[in-house]
């Protein structure tokens, strides 16, 4: 993720605004950035690591990306954004990561899906890809943190929604909820201080537990800390989806 601003000052909130925050009960008010509480919905977010990082127990400060699970028929499977999978075979998932723990296992990629507007010009209107993880003894990794809905068509800014992610520069994720706003026919904004880099593929979730939105898009998330982008969810994104669901999918 592009950044060329300074991590700004996280704020530390535990409110909740009962009227405005209505994305997957996440704290509020709008557009302001807390350390993430630990719950069963942040659960489903995790980070991306190193594999070799992740085999040796090397977690901490090593971090790159960000991925959330996405419910789907083999229950193995995550979003992000196309841009953190370059070397996905290298890749490690980390669900619920924090403080150089994993509390609920390291998932190591096994297949990518890119669509091809990504794989032939790395077209920023394509960032968004998903991941098939290993299945250790047939368990999904929805099996053991859930998964939201990937759902594409989603009118932007038609509810606010929640954003997770982990910066590279801290070892817990933090959350915004906002109302995302148009940027272009084929790109969302939201505005959310101090998603700097690391946050690249922060699901955006709405309080109907549906990812509306995955951080990246236009300068691969944004030139800036406090608002970010992402590809508006469309047919390509979508058509993504029915690949990396589908039954031919295991190798």
């Amino acid at each position: 993720m592009n950044r060329n601003a300074l991590l700004g000052a996280v704020v530390l909130l535990a409110v909740t605004s009962a009227s405005e925050a209505a994305a997957d009960g996440g704290p509020g008010p709008l557009g302001v950035t807390a350390v993430a509480v630990a719950t069963a919905q942040s659960a489903k977010v995790g980070a991306l690591f190193a594999a070799d990082d992740a085999d040796v127990g090397r977690l901490a400060g090593g971090h790159v990306c960000t991925a959330s699970v996405v419910h789907s028929p083999h229950r193995d499977l995550v979003v992000t954004a196309a841009h953190c999978l370059t070397n996905a075979e290298d890749v490690a998932f980390v669900p619920g990561y924090q403080d150089g723990e994993a509390p609920y296992g390291v998932w190591k990629v096994t297949r990518v899906f890119l669509p091809d507007g990504w794989t032939q010009g790395q077209d920023e209107d394509s960032d968004v890809a998903f991941a098939a993880l290993e299945k250790p003894d047939g368990e999904g990794v929805e099996d053991v943190v859930g998964g939201n809905r990937f759902t594409p068509g989603t009118a932007t800014g038609a509810t606010p929604v929640t954003v997770t992610g982990y910066p590279s520069a801290k070892e817990a994720p933090i959350r915004c909820v906002n109302k995302p706003t148009v940027h272009t026919a084929t790109q969302q904004r939201i505005a959310c201080p101090g998603f700097s880099g690391g946050t690249s593929g922060s699901p955006w979730v709405n309080g109907y537990g549906e990812v509306v939105g995955i951080l990246g898009g236009h300068e691969q998330g944004g030139s800036t800390d406090d608002v970010s982008y992402s590809v508006v969810l469309g047919p390509e994104a979508a058509a993504l989806y029915r690949e990396a669901t589908s039954d031919s999918q295991e190798p």
